[in-house]
């Protein structure tokens, strides 16, 4: 339901874009979806989130977090593969075969402690690599921050993560809240930075998220020429 309701999102932005900010033309409505995200994230997910730190042991929440890693290294394997990154494929399947294996079954980071680095690769990242522009910034509800490429990356994604291939619906419901209270329990003591840092959090967050992306694209090397680097193909 969460993937049919990005999908029309996306398309509806789409179709609503105006010329006049490459960046950010939908604004006024990003806004609007920051401040409903926020005003559940305060009703419901950082209350949650507080509760599962507090009473799970920090053993138990690594090993929540290796889990669902182990679970994105396959998704990120898929796509060192369309970038054409033969040595971090290799190192990425390397990693979900030893922690599915020796690491039982992605509790424990065996791989890490080998020398298998833990990378991000994602399919907004692969159209990026292959010269797709960013398009329009979004904020989608419950989602938070996303592009046009990134919206359509993260539909692409959902279709080879091992979580929404799960056939059992009670068993996929409960994995996909538990990744969602372990990501925002994650968030929980870097949020000051978002509060004490921004006059104005929706500005920053916006220009914090479309910075990482492209950091993330050029693997940590992006062009200094131009901040709107990643609104024109990417040159490898």
């Amino acid at each position: 339901m969460k993937r049919i309701a990005l999908f029309c999102l996306v398309l509806f932005l789409a179709g609503c874009a105006t010329a006049h900010d490459r960046k950010d033309p939908f604004e006024p409505v990003n806004r609007a979806m920051y401040k409903f995200n926020d005003s559940v994230d305060k009703a419901v997910m950082k209350p949650v989130a507080k509760g599962y730190e507090k009473v799970t042991p920090r053993f138990m929440q690594l090993m929540v977090s290796n889990f669902f890693s182990n679970l994105n290294d396959v998704v990120v394997t898929l796509n060192d593969i369309l970038q054409l990154k033969g040595k971090q494929a290799f190192s990425d399947f390397g990693r979900v075969f030893i922690n599915t294996t020796l690491g039982f079954a992605g509790l424990v980071d065996v791989a890490g402690a080998s020398g298998y680095p833990k990378h991000d690769e994602d399919f907004g990242q692969t159209l990026g690599y292959w010269g797709v522009q960013a398009g329009p910034y979004l904020m989608i509800p419950f989602l938070g921050p996303s592009s046009f490429r990134d919206g359509i990356g993260s539909l692409t994604d959902a279709q080879f993560y091992p979580v929404y291939r799960t056939t059992d619906v009670a068993m996929r419901n409960s994995l996909i809240a538990a990744n969602a209270v372990e990501k925002r329990a994650d968030l929980l003591g870097s949020e000051s930075i978002l509060q004490q840092a921004a006059l104005d959090p929706y500005v920053f967050l916006r220009e914090a998220y479309l910075q990482h992306r492209i950091s993330l694209i050029y693997d940590g090397n992006p062009p200094l020429e131009d901040d709107d680097e990643d609104y024109s193909p990417v040159q490898k």
